[in-house]
């Protein structure tokens, strides 16, 4: 009798606790699981906001970085004719480039002399020698460097990409760069290189690169260089798209080049085509042509031929020069 009370008195208490007491704990349980989930939610949101923000912030940094790049091209000081003898890749000062064209000024007009030909004559060769010709070897000169540096640049790219995937600083790699590559690229590297020796930082000194071979292509390299400097990412991911960009430019250009060629001729035929009349009408008829020579009318007529075939020869050089 006792035994079935106590077992009923236990059974009384443990239905009463399962009634009020287990509610209680469940809900203690799943409020604490509630709130788990909310903190969790809440951490991952703060997490994703962050990083949202620092990439808004990286993103904002990059844009000012360009911005400023360009404003710094903008603000770039004219080429005065250190900087041009400089791009030509000569070693002249400019009292020697000046001399030198002196020479070439007078040698033109005594040339002229000797040969009798006319006064205007004398004086067209004296300014074209001093002023013009020399003037225009210099833009030559440049040109053709600046065509071997861009078929050599991208190679250069590469070998800095490499360096920086092997665990190379990216000072080391542009060492690299300016001990075994060949010129011009290795000048303006070995620049590079001095420039910083000074104390100059790595932006700076990819932009005076910029104002000695002001091309595109050193234009992208001045930009990456330069954010990554501020903004830091992976640097060799970034070269390596710039060598794929910079070798499609090369592709392009010469598939350009090639696609002109034909345009090129045509001018080329349409331009000596006068030279080589005059030149089989005097081998041929002599006398019928020298009142060129000898007539002041004559004089007249052949500057003004000469100034209309230089017109035509500027309007065909524009229409198949294509810039890109």
């Amino acid at each position: 009798m006792q035994l079935s009370v106590i077992v009923f008195a236990m059974a009384c208490v443990g239905g009463l606790a399962w009634v009020f007491v287990m509610p209680r704990l469940d809900g203690t349980a799943k409020t604490a699981r509630r709130v788990h989930t909310i903190s969790t939610r809440t951490n991952a949101s703060t997490t994703a906001a962050g990083r949202e923000r620092d990439n808004s912030r990286r993103k904002q940094k990059v844009e000012d970085t360009i911005k400023d790049i360009e404003q710094r091209s903008k603000k770039q000081r004219k080429r005065d004719l250190k900087m041009d003898i400089r791009g030509a890749g000569l070693q002249w000062t400019v009292k020697k480039f000046w001399i030198i064209s002196v020479v070439m000024g007078l040698s033109a007009t005594l040339a002229s002399f000797i040969l009798k030909g006319p006064m205007l004559v004398t004086l067209a060769c004296l300014v074209i020698f001093t002023f013009g010709f020399p003037r225009w070897l210099l833009s030559f000169l440049a040109r053709r460097r600046e065509a071997a540096f861009l078929n050599e640049f991208a190679n250069a790219v590469d070998i800095i990409v490499r360096g920086v995937k092997a665990g190379l600083p990216l000072n080391d790699c542009i060492r690299m760069v300016a001990a075994e590559s060949a010129e011009p690229v290795k000048s303006e590297f070995r620049s590079l290189v001095e420039t910083q020796a000074l104390g100059v930082n790595m932006g700076d000194a990819v932009q005076r690169m910029y104002e000695r071979m002001p091309l595109a292509e050193v234009s992208f390299f001045v930009i990456v260089i330069t954010i990554q400097q501020k903004t830091g990412g992976n640097l060799s991911d970034t070269l390596s798209n710039l060598s794929k960009v910079l070798r499609d430019r090369k592709k392009m250009k010469a598939k350009i080049v090639a696609m002109s060629q034909e345009a090129k001729a045509s001018a080329a035929i349409i331009g000596a085509l006068p030279l080589v009349v005059m030149g089989l009408v005097t081998m041929t008829s002599p006398d019928y042509i020298s009142l060129l020579w000898t007539d002041p009318m004559g004089h007249l007529m052949l500057m003004g031929s000469a100034f209309w075939m230089f017109c035509g020869v500027m309007v065909m050089r524009k229409m198949i020069n294509f810039d890109f």
